[in-house]
């Protein structure tokens, strides 16, 4: 599954988000199809109801609904009654129907809802669980547009509120620009080609110089009939275009692909990147990332601290609990370093049970009380296996130096050999020196 866009900093927290889902049908076996598929694919938490009596209920006993998968054929409901309840109380609505009909399905694409999804159809699960999947991650992403027409730039920006992106315009170029430099969470640009100032094309491409492919998705938009419009948008940096006046389901797959394909490199990203067990950085990366940041910093005489972190009697716990509970330890104490890094630390696991750790500018009692804080939450945590309670230890050794000229495999080296100190001093222990 490819892995959901990172939210920076200023983005919504995704445990505010409400996760709630609630499916609508008369039918309570294919609400059941629905639903279950959401819940063993996505992990959000499902109810159900089959009139609009009980969503009425469901709706006033939870106040932490996503939104609604509905049928438009309930027992005490027409098909715009069923709408226009979910619509009035402002949630993300898709709508499923049994019954292919174009002038229904036009009827309801009118309103503010999601999507029109026929049931029964080859496919129709698997696609409705994607179509949740793509609007919970959604929430997360901030995306920009730029028009200098109000009436299109509005419209876009209506679409994409509508899928759940977090919106921001600009009439112009120069605007766009700043508004991408003030948030860094847009990873999704809609650019019009015909402003003043700066084209679309020539935005693009200053866009791309400051974004990469991985990072941004760019879709080029224009009313204009010429043909070589569309290669300059491309070959600007562009991901994709297209012609005004298109269609919202149009506009709603253009959007979701090129998402979906941001998600997949970040996916291909993470398979290099990162280790598959504990979701840190693995060695390579790590090494990699040291190699940048240490001459930077030692060379403006700046202070570098590295730590080799070992889990303490790891074989013990291997094979008193089983190596099942010892990927949940492994797991549990990469948790503990991540919360307990800052943004400029580099940490990763090394191997085994082994992680490692490049923190800049700790002074020096600085360095021995950051790893200290670090040992004791380690030794706090109480990680559930299987009904029992294990608890663990880990040794640290740290090495500091403000020297240019220092190598990585020296502070690594260094770091080891403390470690070695603290296995050798009793374990459970943070040695900085000797």
């Amino acid at each position: 599954m490819p892995t959901p866009l990172r939210a920076s900093p200023t983005s919504t927290a995704p445990s505010l988000l409400p996760q709630r889902i609630l499916v609508v049908d008369n039918s309570r076996t294919h609400a059941r199809l629905i639903g279950e598929a959401i819940e063993q694919k996505l992990n959000l938490p499902v109810l159900y109801a089959a009139t609009l009596a009980e969503a009425r209920t469901a709706l006033e006993r939870h106040l932490d609904w996503f939104m609604v998968v509905t049928s438009l054929v309930l027992a005490d409901g027409s098909h715009d009654e069923v709408v226009e309840f979910f619509l009035s109380r402002q949630l993300p609505t898709v709508v499923v129907s049994g019954v292919y009909d174009d002038g229904l399905r036009e009827q309801v694409l009118r309103r503010q809802v999601v999507d029109y999804v026929l049931k029964n159809t080859p496919g129709s699960i698997d696609y409705l669980v994607w179509l949740v999947q793509r609007l919970e991650r959604n929430r997360r992403i901030a995306a920009l547009v730029v028009d200098d027409s109000r009436s299109a730039r509005q419209h876009a920006a209506a679409l994409l509120s509508m899928y759940g992106f977090r919106v921001i315009e600009a009439a112009d170029g120069e605007a766009g620009l700043a508004m991408l430099d003030a948030n860094p969470d847009i990873r999704l640009a809609i650019v019009d080609q015909e402003m003043p100032g700066m084209k679309g094309h020539e935005f693009t491409r200053r866009l791309r110089a400051r974004h990469a492919r991985d990072h941004l998705a760019i879709i080029g938009i224009s009313g204009t009939t010429d043909g070589s419009l569309v290669p300059r948008f491309l070959k600007s940096g562009a991901n994709d275009f297209l012609h005004k006046p298109f269609s919202r389901e149009e506009f709603f797959c253009r959007v979701s692909q090129n998402i979906d394909q941001l998600e997949l490199i970040g996916t291909l990203q993470d398979l290099a990147t990162r280790d598959f067990l504990t979701g840190l950085p693995n060695r390579r990366h790590f090494l990699a990332e040291c190699h940048a940041l240490l001459p930077n910093t030692l060379g403006r005489q700046q202070s570098v601290t590295a730590a080799i972190i070992d889990i303490d009697h790891f074989k013990h716990i291997n094979d008193t609990y089983g190596h099942e509970a010892g990927d949940v330890a492994l797991k549990a104490v990469a948790q503990a370093i991540a919360r307990h890094s800052g943004t400029q630390d580099l940490v990763a696991r090394f191997g085994g049970e082994e992680f490692c750790a490049l923190v800049p500018y700790l002074g020096e009692s600085e360095s021995v009380e950051y790893f200290e804080s670090l040992r004791a939450q380690i030794e706090a945590l109480e990680v559930d296996v299987g009904g029992q309670t294990l608890r663990m230890t880990v040794s640290i050794g740290v090495f500091r130096t403000r020297f240019p000229g220092q190598t990585l495999n020296h502070l690594l080296s260094e770091a080891d050999r403390r470690l070695y100190l603290a296995k050798a001093g009793g374990r459970n222990r943070v040695v900085s020196s000797g």
